[in-house]
């Protein structure tokens, strides 16, 4: 299938950007690596009256160090951040996610926040933010908000953003030798997670363990470090509140054994990383 007609803007900025969401809000779409809206639009499920493209633009194309975030702007490709040569001392947790989402081809075009926006359960960046507590910036004519990853990510494909909002970045605060840990199962290397878990170890010894593809959004919980064999059972009580869903890759009950099993490994790969960077 082909996308419905609709009116094509580039932006030159983003005060363009803001002003042609203000005039237009619910019939619009933000067009910025097109790695999902494409696939959205050419199925139909989406039919926009204009589509707004911010992939050139310059202000919006930017991946920086503000105080203790890392800060990457709306336009800014998934590859120019996991190239970046201190992503592993900055955000060690992003840096480990990277190579499980799809193929460097994909990772070359496709955008940190516009994955952040889809908001797909599976996806593995959703996951990296919301572990790491991370927060999505908000910019429309009205002005800016900035919301916790956890108020943003509300339900499957569904998120905090209003009509006339564009996610003009997300920051990931700085994490330098935190200790992390993340795997996935999936049919293939590049496939949709069919569940994802991520793990960060803090100094204090707390330890903050997510789960993707198990819920609408990423579920997070933290538990203490020195928990021991006790951890076992707080992945296996977890997993059975997690309803889990179903879907052609796999049954709800699949998906909770998968975090059975996979859940415990992962904490002990972030824990035994943070003991290694204090040693």
């Amino acid at each position: 299938m082909k996308p419905a007609p609709f009116d094509y803007l580039r932006a030159g900025s983003t005060q363009d950007a803001l002003d042609a969401l203000a005039h237009t809000g619910e019939d619009a779409r933000v067009l910025a690596g097109g790695q999902s809206l494409m696939a959205v639009l050419n199925m139909r499920l989406a039919q926009p009256r204009l589509l707004i493209d911010i992939s050139r633009t310059e202000d919006l194309d930017l991946v920086r160090i503000d105080r203790d975030h890392l800060v990457v702007s709306a336009a800014a490709t998934q590859g120019s951040v996991e190239w970046r040569a201190s992503l592993q001392n900055e955000v060690p947790l992003l840096a480990l996610a990277f190579p499980h989402i799809s193929h460097f081809q994909i990772r070359n075009r496709g955008t940190v926040c516009g994955s952040i926006a889809h908001a797909d359960p599976s996806s593995e960046l959703p996951l990296a933010l919301a572990v790491s507590g991370g927060e999505v910036v908000l910019s429309s004519a009205r002005g800016t908000r900035i919301l916790p990853a956890s108020e943003f990510q509300q339900d499957m494909l569904t998120t905090a953003r209003e009509a006339d909002e564009l996610v003009a970045a997300v920051r990931f605060p700085v994490a330098a030798g935190q200790g992390v840990g993340f795997h996935e199962v999936a049919r293939r290397h590049g496939d949709f997670a069919i569940i994802a878990v991520a793990a960060a170890v803090e100094n204090d010894k707390a330890i903050r363990v997510g789960v993707g593809g198990m819920a609408g959004r990423p579920m997070v919980r933290s538990i203490n470090g020195n928990a021991g064999a006790a951890i076992g059972a707080f992945v296996g009580e977890w997993a059975e509140e997690l309803e889990g869903y179903e879907d052609l890759q796999a049954s709800a009950a699949l998906r909770r054994d998968l975090f059975r099993n996979l859940g415990p490994h992962v904490i002990a790969a972030a824990t035994k990383a943070a003991r290694k960077g204090e040693a």
